[in-house]
């Protein structure tokens, strides 16, 4: 009996539940819902640490010391300025979507990149460090231009968060929206073998660079299923219109078998232990900002999806990340490419992690075509 004849394997359809590899990054419970990096808990860094303090996690493997945070931050705020070809590149794509623009020009700055073929570690974390600074003036470019504004030159003073909303509108932020997004940031830097870190390291792994595997890695989350439920989210609230709407439109929804926005994860059958760092916060910004609606339907869907919670439908981050950039003046497209933001340092790693020890992913797909035929001449086509 040959192989194709045999009986076939079990088919893991989307890898589900398959382990490809080892890694020392983060660590994912789903059913406890807790996540860490490095063997922290999310909650403590969120709660304490800045996300240049998380970056130097990931990458370097333990929390800097105060000198080293220090070489770091400098470094990041080095390298925060982007090529002027970019900026052309930027202005000549304005109209299209954030994502398709943040895909082309980090594929183009690695055209620019001095050391395209080096990845050696010291010089894929150097490129890492300085992809981490440039992607949010690349964002903030783009908005700008479509504006029809100047883009606003990078701050050298303030950290990472507030830098990006200062860049986005011209004005320095409050200390309260600076660190909203600061713990935005550290929530979405990184969570294991996602579709699109799992894109990076396929990349990685054929001896691509690293802003290849970025390149792909931008891709893999500008789909709908990997990075847009923060946007959908919005689109709800603004259907929901009213608190006292909600439960009906849940139990419509639910009727009809359609998915809630915000709700549900593939690893996390508890609640997504990122959610609560957002919750309190978007509360507390609805009503800096007098919109304490934005806040009161969220919580409204939460309490229509109670019966479901016992099922694994809990809260993820992305359902009050939405609001949370609403209320910051961002544009709903350009959610997503602030997840990717967020999460650089955490493709990096990953990549790093699999050039160190590299081998080629190249899994097998069961064979369920027409069985062996012989050849048929054109003329004898039916």
């Amino acid at each position: 009996m040959s192989e194709f004849e045999a009986e076939a394997p079990r088919v893991h359809r989307g890898l589900k539940d398959v382990y490809f590899d080892r890694s020392g990054v983060s660590s994912i419970d789903g059913r406890a819902g807790e996540l860490r990096y490095r063997g922290y808990s999310i909650h403590d860094l969120a709660e304490n640490a800045t996300f240049e303090e998380v970056c130097a996690l990931l990458l370097y493997g333990e929390l800097p010391t105060r000198s080293q945070l220090s070489e770091i931050d400098s470094e990041l705020k080095a390298s925060r300025a982007i090529p002027a070809e970019i900026h052309a590149l930027i202005a000549s794509l304005k109209h299209a979507h954030p994502m398709e623009v943040l895909r082309t020009a980090v594929s183009a700055l690695g055209a620019l990149c001095p050391e395209p073929s080096d990845t050696s570690t010291s010089t894929l974390l150097r490129q890492g460090l300085r992809l981490t600074a440039q992607v949010p003036t690349i964002i903030t470019s783009h908005y700008r231009l479509r504006q029809g504004l100047n883009p606003v030159e990078p701050s050298r003073e303030l950290a990472h968060g507030a830098n990006f909303l200062y860049m986005l509108h011209g004005i320095q932020p409050t200390a309260d929206a600076a660190r909203i997004m600061d713990v935005d940031l550290v929530l979405h830097a990184e969570h294991g073998s996602n579709a699109s870190s799992f894109t990076a390291r396929v990349v990685a792994g054929t001896g691509a660079n690293l802003y290849a595997a970025l390149t792909a890695a931008i891709g893999a989350l500008s789909g709908p299923a990997h990075g847009g439920a923060a946007e959908d989210v919005i689109r709800m609230v603004r259907e929901i219109g009213e608190p006292a709407n909600a439960a009906a439109w849940v139990k419509e929804k639910r009727a009809q078998r359609e998915p809630i926005m915000g709700f549900g994860h593939r690893v996390y059958r508890a609640k997504d232990p990122r959610a609560r760092h957002l919750s309190d916060r978007a509360e507390r910004l609805s009503h800096e900002f007098g919109q304490p609606q934005w806040y009161a339907v969220l919580q409204a869907v939460v309490e229509a999806m109670q019966p479901y919670s016992r099922l694994g439908v809990n809260v993820n981050v992305d359902f009050y990340a939405g609001v949370i950039y609403h209320l910051l003046g961002i544009p709903q497209d350009f959610f997503v490419p602030i997840f990717a933001m967020g999460r650089v340092p955490g493709w990096v790693i990953q990549v790093r992690e699999q050039v160190e020890n590299n081998i080629l992913i190249r899994p097998l797909t069961v064979y369920d075509g027409p069985p062996s035929r012989g050849w048929v001449p054109i003329d004898a086509r039916g």
